[in-house]
């Protein structure tokens, strides 16, 4: 396994129902809803890709495109983008899909930044498997 496929295995893929305890005074999925599902799923994919204790240490940006309805479903699909030495990126794309309808649409995007920390909580390099190297050699 090299980087490309570390990460393409890292991939995180949630669905969930937007159900009426989730949403607001509009009928829509509260923002903060939205977030708080977007972070775990960054945390997972995080996790997935370094095996390593992650904890969250900035939201870079999240864009809101379009209101996310009761009564529909989302897919939430984590994305590492790119890896530092003791940090990496995690984008989470977030999709409508009607419950009796076909299609989808993208509603939210956001990227996340996490930091791995050793046992003393403390920043600590990400290990990565060099791209040479292969699975069976593991």
């Amino acid at each position: 396994m090299n980087i490309s496929q570390q990460i393409a295995a890292a991939e995180t893929h949630v669905f969930k129902a937007v159900f009426p305890n989730t949403v607001n005074h509009y009928d829509t999925l509260f923002g903060g809803t939205a977030m708080q599902f977007m972070d775990e799923i960054a945390f997972i994919t995080a996790t997935r890709f370094s095996r390593q204790c992650m904890v969250t240490v900035s939201t870079d940006r999240i864009d809101f495109k379009m209101p996310i309805p009761h009564g529909t479903i989302i897919e939430l699909v984590g994305k590492v983008e790119s890896v530092g030495n003791t940090s990496l990126k995690v984008v989470v794309e977030v999709f409508i899909e009607q419950m009796y309808a076909q299609g989808r649409e993208k509603a939210i995007v956001g990227i996340f930044t996490f930091v791995a920390l050793n046992e003393k909580k403390q920043p600590t390099p990400i290990i990565k498997i060099p791209d040479n190297t292969s699975f069976e050699a593991m």
